[in-house]
């Protein structure tokens, strides 16, 4: 007799296909789910995707205790942060970006003709997400990522 516990408890593949659009949309923006409680099973992180249309961007906003990682599959992403929206960064195919928590930020597609295509994960299946009334300033500073271990 075979122990089937982790035939259905184990590993999951949900095909890129059947992702779940029934998730928090913000205008502009279309986030799909692939990994969370409902769907997986998952406590600690929720996983999947956003198209952000061209020229598209949130409001200010920050997830809480959550700390966010962004993967840019196409496109380009910018992202202003800071109190005043002060500091920006951008980022294309191939790079990451993280989020901490509490982090006011703004997800912005830096292109009019293309959509900005990314993967999301969050360090808990909850979607939380508090927006933020911030006036940001006109001329926000260009930050670049300094690597702490390898200088």
């Amino acid at each position: 007799m075979t122990d089937d516990k982790w035939k259905h408890g184990g590993v999951r593949v949900i095909p890129g296909d059947r992702l779940d659009p029934n998730t928090a949309q913000t205008p502009g923006m279309d986030r799909k789910a692939a990994i969370d409680f409902a769907r997986a099973g998952a406590t600690k992180l929720w996983a999947g995707t956003v198209h952000i249309h061209p020229g598209a961007k949130t409001g200010a906003h920050h997830h809480g205790p959550l700390e966010s990682v962004i993967y840019v599959v196409k496109g380009r992403a910018r992202m202003r942060w800071g109190e005043k929206l002060e500091y920006v960064a951008e980022a294309g195919p191939g790079d990451f970006i993280f989020v901490p928590p509490y982090v006011p930020h703004q997800e912005i597609n830096a292109k009019d003709d293309e959509t900005l295509e990314c993967v999301l994960v969050r360090s808990d299946g909850q979607a939380v997400a508090i927006n933020l009334d911030i006036e940001p300033i006109e001329k926000p500073e260009t930050v670049r990522w300094i690597d702490p271990i390898h200088r």
